[in-house]
């Protein structure tokens, strides 16, 4: 239920449990990926064992942190009237900091399973690569919108940045490719980062983390900085 416009409402997080001895080398290894900005936002929420986190409890022994989904975006501009189709989920290989092409992908369509949560366990992202040299590969998410819709998208996009929140990598032009991406006609293509690249960084370091992609709703005024953990 998120308005950009008013900065309220809840946005879908995605839920993660770290063993509590490894939070901290967790957070060092998360910092560089936020910083970088390769992720949908540096909002996060985290709680202790035992507590309630986007209506999940955090398990003995474990810290929970929540993480903005890319969802929001679609939230945000369904509610400005623009339909978004969801396409895939894929790995999508960054050359010198820029996005290159996409090397894996996995259509929503055809999948019961999140294609982040697979690209995680299966080790296949070079997140802190990409934040230590801009070479490697990132979690990201493939969409398409009407073209007619451009301009209302450029403006809920720029509410999204103002509130700290979005993702937003690429937007294409009319019917073009987008980063070696057919697109339909009249429509335009948009790459989203993935809300789970900071996580991938820390299992990418060795620590075990369970994942619950798109898990739940938090209220935006209960996220904080990651910056002041």
């Amino acid at each position: 239920t998120f308005d950009w416009e008013q900065r309220r409402g809840t946005v879908p997080v995605n839920v993660s449990f770290i063993p509590k001895g490894h939070f901290k080398r967790a957070r060092d290894e998360m910092k560089g990926a936020f910083e970088s900005r390769l992720c949908v936002s540096d909002l996060v929420a985290v709680a202790g064992e035992g507590e309630r986190l986007a209506g999940a409890y955090v398990p003995s022994g474990k810290v929970g942190i929540a993480t903005v989904c890319s969802l929001v975006v679609n939230g945000a501009l369904l509610k400005a009237g623009i339909p978004m189709d969801s396409r895939f989920g894929g790995l999508l290989q960054m050359r010198d900091g820029k996005p290159f092409r996409f090397v894996e992908l996995i259509q929503y369509s055809g999948c019961s399973l999140d294609p982040s949560a697979i690209f995680i366990t299966g080790r296949m992202t070079s997140v802190a690569k990409v934040v230590k040299r801009g070479n490697g590969k990132v979690l990201a998410n493939f969409r398409e919108i009407p073209a007619i819709c451009r301009p209302v998208a450029d403006e809920a996009f720029a509410g999204l940045q103002e509130s700290g929140l979005g993702g937003l990598l690429v937007m294409g032009d009319i019917s073009q490719p987008v980063c070696e991406m057919p697109v339909e006609m009249n429509k335009i293509g948009i790459i989203l980062l993935g809300g789970l690249n900071p996580v991938a960084a820390v299992v990418e370091a060795g620590i075990e983390i369970d994942n619950s992609p798109m898990s739940g709703v938090i209220d935006y005024e209960n996220l904080v900085s990651f910056s002041t953990l």
